[in-house]
């Protein structure tokens, strides 16, 4: 099964023009994704939908996804808002105030957690949240199960967009997973980086976005002291899939330009091809 990931989308940055680049650059990915060879079973987008959270910027959103050939399954970001999401998608399914839910697919679940706080930047998980997720867990402890957050709860070493470490929503988290075998890899976005990391022994990924990119800085910031540096890239719109081969997560990321195709499978690499498929045991 392949499942598509496009993260920090932020329609309404320009919330003026509907043809704003965040649009243009989700649109990109959006036809690739429909036209390429690994068409999606799923499309996951992972938050910070809309930069404002506002409803016009939904109504796009949700008009550029229309037609997809695929189901989409939205979350909520830091830049979102619960209920303006669920009037522009109204098939999401929510409970108790949040926009968590799970997903039954062939032979394995997903679970689609809701860590917003509204007015916060960073990530909240509270208790009403850790218990959900707890009895998710409890219900199903033999079934596969893809944990898939807005906030990954790690410090990347981009000092100004992540969560510490120690905050409280992360140890809640991390009590509500622990000890559950099943949880196979956790997908995640909000960094604007293509990151991996193993999260008390668990596959994590961040997903870059497919608005523009933030940029690679491991250095310390000073919240005091301004120091030129760069913070935000147009680096190329990117987006995940993953694949699931019936015992683990296989992770791929893409970045949508042009560029050229420098060897196509012709009869000149048909010999380079029979090789390795006779080393991987062919005929």
């Amino acid at each position: 099964m392949l499942i598509a990931q496009i993260t920090d989308v932020h329609i309404g940055f320009d919330r003026d023009n509907p043809d704003e680049h965040n649009m243009q650059r989700f649109r990109a990915v959006l036809k690739r994704l429909a036209g390429a060879p690994n068409r999606p079973d799923m499309l996951l987008l992972t938050g910070d939908l809309t930069e404002a959270g506002d409803a016009e910027s939904f109504a796009r959103l949700a008009d550029a996804v229309r037609d997809c050939p695929f189901p989409v399954w939205p979350m909520v970001g830091n830049h979102d808002d619960r209920e303006t999401l669920l009037a522009a998608f109204p098939q999401t399914p929510s409970q108790g105030g949040f926009v968590h839910y799970p997903l039954e697919c062939d032979g394995f679940r997903l679970l689609l957690l809701d860590t917003l706080e509204p007015g916060r930047h960073g990530g909240e998980f509270c208790e009403a949240r850790a218990a959900w997720l707890k009895a998710q867990l409890v219900a199903h402890p033999e079934t596969p199960t893809i944990i898939v957050m807005h906030h990954p709860p790690f410090e990347s070493g981009i000092t100004w967009l992540d969560s510490a470490a120690d905050e409280p929503w992360i140890g809640r988290f991390r009590e509500a997973v622990s000890g559950h075998r099943q949880v196979r890899a956790i997908i995640s976005g909000h960094l604007h980086r293509t990151i991996h990391t193993l999260w008390g022994g668990i596959s994590l990924t961040v997903c870059p976005s497919s608005a523009p990119l933030v940029a690679l800085d491991l250095t310390p910031i000073d919240p005091d002291r301004p120091d030129g540096r760069a913070m935000i890239t147009d680096e190329l719109p990117a987006y995940a899939l993953h694949r699931w081969d019936g015992e683990r997560l296989i992770s791929h990321f893409e970045s949508v330009g042009d560029w050229a195709v420098l060897a196509s499978y012709n009869e000149q690499m048909q010999p380079v091809v029979r090789l390795i498929d006779v080393e991987r045991g062919g005929k």
